[in-house]
């Protein structure tokens, strides 16, 4: 399982992009950055996206996505895998034809650019080669978290969670997490009420997994508290833990 870190930040700002995690060049787990780093070459391998949740910095690459195909004039279509409150929120708030087109009607509602597929909490989905179930965490909208398996290799993303407790019982000795952190340690009181975490309070949400996973890949740091995060990560002393920073690989 190949993984690319298209973005990984909590914010935006020059060299830190919006989450998205591309798995062997063709599937996305979330949607924060796409055109900004990719060809229109490696845009067009893009079939299926998975998002976490509704929030602008994990959804804002798809309308970029459909337009970038339309105005190429390709035969391509995209489905959007998610809950039930993201599908609506894309139907109500984005796919709107008032804060962007309808792609899932242009060129046509029976060949259209974007369709949607909903997928349900716990449920094991087998797809094109991966299997995938999708766990609830606890965010400030109704969001998710996604395990993934292929060829015998398990990675686990949580998106964006504050304080949480399903998700931990899928991540016991698995190949990948990707988990965030979004604040640092002195500012735990924005991360409590805005539901996301510090690494002090990491430490607390790993204790809740059996056997910790070989890697642990922190994402959604905020930019400009990069370092601090960085530094409170390292002084945890967790073998495999390191924080993210777009354009890497691995090889999971």
């Amino acid at each position: 399982m190949r993984l690319q870190i298209l973005g990984s930040a909590g914010a935006e700002f020059p060299d830190f992009h919006p989450p998205a995690f591309l798995i062997d060049g063709q599937l996305l787990l979330d949607a924060g950055t796409i055109g900004s780093v990719l060809s229109e070459e490696e845009q067009w391998k893009i079939r299926d996206i998975f998002i976490t949740h509704s929030h602008l910095d994990h959804i804002r690459g798809i309308p970029v996505l459909a337009d970038n195909i339309i105005m190429k004039n390709l035969k391509h279509n995209v489905t959007v895998h998610s809950t039930v409150a993201v599908i609506s929120a894309l139907k109500n708030h984005i796919f709107n034809g008032v804060i962007w087109p309808d792609f899932t009607v242009i060129p046509s509602a029976e060949d259209p650019i974007i369709t949607y597929a909903t997928i349900e909490p716990y449920k094991e989905y087998a797809f094109k080669g991966y299997t995938i179930q999708t766990i609830p965490v606890n965010h400030t909208v109704p969001a998710v978290g996604f395990r993934l398996e292929s060829g015998g290799k398990i990675l686990v993303y949580t998106g964006d969670t504050g304080p949480t407790e399903d998700i931990w019982k899928y991540c016991s000795g698995v190949d990948a997490l990707i988990v965030e952190v979004s604040f640092p340690n002195n500012m735990e009181h924005l991360a409590q009420i805005t539901k996301h975490l510090t690494s002090s309070m990491l430490i607390d949400e790993l204790d809740k997994i059996a056997e910790l996973p070989e890697r642990i890949l922190i994402t959604h740091p905020k930019p400009q508290y990069y370092s601090i995060i960085r530094s409170e990560i390292e002084c945890l002393g967790i073998k495999g833990i390191e924080l993210l920073h777009d354009g890497t690989l691995y090889d999971i």
